[in-house]
């Protein structure tokens, strides 16, 4: 199960790059439900996520990467690439996974936070650097941004 809410970010703290990252690039074999590749550093998934805006079902099988080369080559849409930066919030224990997108999407900055339960989503409190809540207008799903 994935729990998360995510931001729109139009100004990056100052010291984000400071924090490990990694590149990410995924593409959508399907949008409805959500079937995707994605290559995460060194690693190479097919995921599937339900219907859902902060809480939904999300099951990740691995990959080789000739099997994610195969199947890039089959995805719809844009393939989406950004760079993921880790930054802990120390406060609550959680971890901020900052996406600082390049290519088609070079500008656009969205923060996810993931929960180990809704309660704490709903009571979340988001730094003062978090944009607006994109969380439950679903605009800013990267699967919808592979259809654009």
């Amino acid at each position: 199960m994935e729990i998360e809410r995510k931001y729109l970010v139009e100004r990056l703290p100052e010291d984000y790059a400071s924090f490990p990252s990694r590149s990410i690039e995924q593409a959508y074999l399907c949008t409805d439900p959500v079937v995707r590749v994605r290559r995460d550093g060194e690693a190479f998934y097919l995921t599937y996520k339900s219907k859902g805006l902060m809480v939904r079902e999300e099951y990740n099988l691995p990959l080789t990467e000739e099997a994610y080369l195969h199947l890039l080559k089959k995805a719809d849409g844009n393939v989406i690439t950004k760079q993921r930066y880790l930054i802990p919030l120390p406060d609550c224990g959680l971890t901020v996974e900052l996406d600082v997108f390049s290519g088609k999407f070079q500008g656009l900055v969205l923060a996810e936070v993931e929960f180990p339960d809704a309660e704490s989503a709903e009571a979340f409190l988001p730094p003062s650097w978090f944009g607006r809540d994109v969380t439950f207008s679903g605009e800013y799903q990267n699967s919808r941004l592979s259809r654009l």
